[in-house]
């Protein structure tokens, strides 16, 4: 019994020494808790994993790796450049800003934005690639780190290779190096591209792409033309692309098609594929409606007419005016409300100029017009519309009318559909036949200009999102600054995304 009472003696001894040692414990927790700030009550922290949460990082992402277009992200173009790049270009033509073709303009807009923000160019281009024919200067800018290298062309009106690969060189061998080379298409061929690893090259249309066209064109031609070579030719032009295009480093697709097709089709790595949406100025192109009544009023269009429906580009075959004419022809004929309350402008010159002409007092021809004349056109209309065969690349004129705030219409194509038009919120789309197109048309007028009104919004919107020179820039800027230092700890091949 006596041992039974030490040993339940001695039990109770020990529950109260870990009573004791229990509370000791929590009040130096909690003191240690209080001085340090360390420490969290339940309510607090569930509040601070919601806050964790909230402001985690995102994965960082390997930008070389990243499989869509760059325009998604979100680079700082306000801050100046962590490093300032020397950059080659080799460009076939540097034009003057009211006459540049689209690959072209897009070598314009970007580096002069980039030579704006410091960065050291070269441009290695022909001698003859300014017009007008009398004036073989080029045009002057009040930019010092802004350097020409001219050659005569060959009498394709290409680079001779030979020459600029030799202005290359020295400029290249002096105390320093180019630190990224970019040239547009094939501006820098292939037997010369193999020897630089710091190149990227621009692709604003491949022969696989072409290939859809070549098609649509057979389909559409008359029986009295002769029948093209073209897709047999195409098809082995594709394989000598294959064969030839990974001689080049680094590949930028202009549209998201593009982008999947190289490394596809193609075969190029993804990580040496890079998609960089074309993009305009919107500090140019944007909404004005001081713009669109001045605009009217210089070309005596009358307030009268319910619509307006603007075209432009140049007047030829492949960027679909035939298929044009023919619609509105037979609109035209078979609808006499079509005559009285539509009005077609169609800003640019070509062969079809003349017959948009001979349709009536509805359809104006303005021919070419400068790239602030071209801006108030996208204000004056209520559409613009792109019938295009051609289906390569990105269209500037569809991303100029959106900037623009108006709707668009368009070929369906892949790279317009995949990039441009995603959906029927912000235009329409048409398959490249003279009913689908009509059809179209009667679509777009039938809804008025209210809903035109509403579409053009949302293009605007997905205009600023995706398709403005600040954008493009800034996402070419950091591709240069990422290959051109990769193998030496450069870690601006990576990104963080911001919180939310």
């Amino acid at each position: 019994m006596a041992r039974e009472q030490r040993f339940m003696f001695s039990f109770r001894r020990l529950c109260y020494l870990v009573f004791i040692f229990s509370i000791f414990s929590v009040i130096l927790v909690l003191s240690w808790c209080h001085f340090s700030g360390q420490c969290y009550y339940p309510n607090q922290l569930l509040s601070t994993e919601k806050k964790s949460n909230y402001n985690s990082n995102q994965p960082i992402i390997n930008l070389l790796s990243y499989p869509f277009a760059w325009n998604r992200l979100a680079f700082s173009s306000e801050l100046p450049p962590p490093r300032l790049l020397k950059i080659a270009l080799f460009v076939k033509k540097w034009p003057r800003r009211s006459h540049a073709g689209g690959l072209e303009r897009h070598a314009l807009t970007l580096h002069l934005a980039l030579a704006r923000r410091g960065h050291e160019l070269h441009i290695f281009t022909t001698s003859s690639s300014s017009p007008p024919p009398s004036d073989s200067s080029l045009p002057e800018y009040e930019l010092t780190n802004l350097h020409f290298h001219l050659s005569e062309p060959t009498p394709g009106g290409y680079l001779d290779q030979a020459s600029v690969w030799e202005q290359f060189q020295a400029e290249n061998s002096t105390g320093r190096p180019f630190d990224v080379v970019h040239t547009e298409s094939v501006g820098l061929r292939y037997t010369r591209s193999r020897y630089v690893s710091n190149l990227a090259v621009s692709w604003h249309g491949i022969a696989y792409e072409t290939i859809h066209s070549d098609i649509i064109q057979e389909l559409l031609r008359s029986p009295q033309e002769p029948q093209a070579k073209a897709l047999t030719e195409r098809a082995m032009k594709v394989v000598e692309e294959v064969k030839f295009f990974p001689n080049y480093a680094h590949h930028v697709a202009t549209s998201d098609h593009a982008g999947d097709i190289l490394k596809r089709v193609y075969m190029i790595p993804e990580e040496r594929v890079h998609i960089i949406l074309n993009g305009v100025d919107q500090d140019v192109f944007k909404p004005d409606i001081s713009k669109a009544k001045e605009f009217k009023q210089r070309h005596n269009i009358p307030d009268s007419k319910s619509l307006i429906i603007g075209l432009a580009g140049r007047l030829v075959k492949d960027k679909g005016h035939p298929l044009m004419f023919e619609a509105l022809e037979q609109i035209i004929s078979e609808n006499r409300t079509f005559q009285e309350n539509i009005m077609v402008l169609v800003a640019g010159d070509g062969p079809w100029a003349a017959r948009y002409r001979d349709l009536g007092p509805n359809i104006m021809v303005l021919g070419p017009l400068d790239q602030a004349e071209l801006a108030c056109f996208y204000n004056a209309i209520d559409i613009f519309l792109n019938p295009t065969l051609r289906a390569q690349g990105l269209d500037h004129t569809l991303l100029e009318a959106m900037l623009s705030g108006k709707p668009v219409m368009a070929t369906r194509l892949a790279s317009i559909v995949g990039s441009v038009i995603v959906d029927k919120e912000m235009g329409y789309t048409f398959s490249p036949t003279v009913t689908s197109l009509k059809k179209a048309i009667y679509e777009e007028c039938g809804g008025g200009r209210e809903v035109l009104e509403r579409k053009g919004q949302v293009a605007l919107q997905r205009g600023l999102k995706f398709f403005t020179a600040t954008k493009m820039v800034a996402a070419y800027e950091r591709l240069f600054l990422c290959i051109s230092n990769r193998n030496n700890g450069n870690n601006l091949c990576q990104y963080q995304p911001p919180s939310n």
